[in-house]
C-alpha cells in the first residue's frame, strides 16, 4: 500500500511541479523576469526540501511515521484553495496525443537502471539481477530514444534536448539532484546511525543546509543571474556542492565531527542554490511555446533522476566500501566501518561532481539574460 501510494504521490507531483514552471515560463515572457522569478521558484523548492527533512522529523519522533503522510493533507488543502483564487488563467495550447508507449518504455528504462544502481548494495556487482537490470535499462531507454526520433509530438521531442544550452542545464540538474541527496544520505545516516541521534535532532541539524541554499538562491543567484552567464554560475554551483562533500572525508568514529558536518552543509547548501535557479532558467530559456510542457516535464525528470542515481549509487558506494573494509580489519568495529564508508562515497561522489562539471561548463553557452523594453509589464495579464 505504502509503494502503491508512493508512486500516486510522485505521478501527480510531477504533474504539479511541471505545471507550475509552465506557468512560469507562460507569464514572464521577458528573460530578466523569467530569470529571477526562477531565483525565487529555486529557493522555494530547496527550502521546502529541506524543511521537509526536518517537519519529518520532528513528526516521526512525537506522532509518529504516518503523520509524514497525513500532514500533506493539511499542507495541501489551504495551497489548493489559494491556487484556486490566486494563479492566473492560461489560455491552453492544442491537446497534443499522449505516447502511452514512450511512456512505459521511459518508465521502465529509468526503473531498471535504479534498481540494478540500488540492488548492487546486496546483491554485487557480478550478480545477474544487476547485469540484468542495467543491461535491460539501457535496451529500454535506447528505444525510448528511437521512438521518439522524427516524431513531432512525442512524450519528450528530441529537438528539446537537442539544443546544446537545454541539454546541458539538463545533465546539470542531474548532478545537482544527486550531490544534494547524496549529501542527505550520508549525512542522516552519519547523525542517526554513527552519532545516535534522534529524528527529530538529525532534523534540526539540516537547518544549515536550508537557510543555505536559500542564500545561494536569492541573495547570489538572483543578483548575479542578470550579470554573470549561467556557464559560470552552474559550473560554480556543481565546484561548490563538490567542495561540501570534501569535509565529510575528515569524520571518525570518535572524533567529534559536528563542525565538519556543519561546514559540509553550509559549502553544499550554497552550491546547491547557486546552480539550481540559472540551472532552471537555462533549461526553460527560448523554448517554444508547444515545447513547453515537455521542457518544463524534461527538468522535473532529470532532477528525480539525479536525486534517485545519487541516493541509490552513493549508498551502493558506502555499503562495498563498508564490506570491503570488514574484510581486510576483522577486528575493527562497526562503527568504524560505517564511517569509512560514508567517507568513502563522499569522495567519489566529489570526484563524480567535479569531473562532470566540465562538459557543462564547455556545453553551455547562453548569454546574460537581458531585459525586454517592449514586452509586457510583469504581472499584465494575471
Amino acid at each position: 500500500m505504502l509503494i502503491a501510494a508512493r508512486a500516486v504521490q510522485g505521478a501527480f507531483g510531477a504533474v504539479l511541479v511541471s505545471s507550475t514552471k509552465s506557468l512560469l515560463v507562460t507569464v514572464y515572457s521577458d528573460e530578466y523576469e523569467r530569470a529571477r522569478a526562477m531565483s525565487i521558484f529555486g529557493a522555494t523548492l530547496t527550502a521546502g526540501m529541506a524543511l521537509g527533512l526536518i517537519l519529518g522529523g520532528a513528526l516521526t519522533s512525537g506522532l509518529g511515521w504516518r503523520w509524514c503522510l497525513y500532514v500533506n493533507v493539511l499542507v495541501c488543502l489551504p495551497v489548493v484553495c489559494g491556487a484556486l483564487r490566486l494563479l492566473p488563467s492560461i489560455a491552453p495550447r492544442p491537446v497534443v496525443r499522449l505516447d502511452p508507449v514512450g511512456a512505459v518504455l521511459c518508465s521502465i528504462g529509468m526503473i531498471a537502471l535504479i534498481y540494478g544502481l540500488g540492488d548492487v548494495t546486496s546483491a554485487g556487482w557480478g550478480s545477474a539481477a544487476v547485469i540484468g537490470s542495467l543491461i535491460g535499462a539501457a535496451a529500454m531507454l535506447g528505444a525510448f530514444v528511437a521512438r521518439q526520433t522524427g516524431r513531432v509530438h512525442g512524450l519528450l521531442p528530441l529537438r528539446v534536448v537537442r539544443e546544446r544550452n537545454r541539454g546541458g542545464a539538463l545533465l546539470a540538474m542531474v548532478f545537482n539532484g544527486l550531490s544534494t541527496v547524496g549529501l542527505m544520505l550520508i549525512l542522516t545516516y552519519q547523525l542517526q546511525t554513527v552519532l545516535h541521534y534522534s529524528p527529530l535532532r538529525t532534523g534540526l541539524m539540516l537547518i544549515p543546509f536550508a537557510l543555505a541554499a536559500a542564500a545561494g538562491s536569492i541573495l547570489i543567484a538572483r543578483r548575479l543571474m542578470t550579470r554573470v552567464g549561467p556557464r559560470w554560475l552552474i559550473t560554480a554551483g556543481i565546484v561548490l556542492s563538490a567542495a561540501g562533500l570534501l569535509p565529510l572525508l575528515g569524520p571518525t568514529p570518535t572524533g567529534h565531527c559536528l563542525p565538519l558536518i556543519v561546514a559540509a552543509e553550509l559549502i553544499e547548501g550554497i552550491g546547491t542554490g547557486l546552480a539550481g535557479p540559472p540551472i532552471l532558467a537555462t533549461a526553460l530559456r527560448a523554448v517554444a511555446r508547444e515545447d513547453t510542457g515537455a521542457a518544463s516535464a524534461a527538468s522535473s525528470a532529470a532532477g528525480q533522476l539525479g536525486s534517485s542515481i545519487g541516493a541509490a549509487l552513493l549508498n551502493t558506494i558506502a555499503a562495498t566500501a563498508t564490506a570491503a573494509y570488514i574484510a581486510v580489519h576483522a577486528g575493527a568495529g562497526a562503527a568504524a566501518a560505517t564511517v569509512h564508508g560514508y567517507t568513502v562515497a563522499a569522495g567519489w561522489g566529489a570526484a563524480i561532481l567535479l569531473v562532470l562539471a566540465i562538459p557543462i561548463a564547455l556545453l553551455i553557452n547562453a548569454g546574460v539574460p537581458h531585459r525586454n523594453t517592449q514586452a509586457a509589464a510583469p504581472g499584465a495579464g494575471r
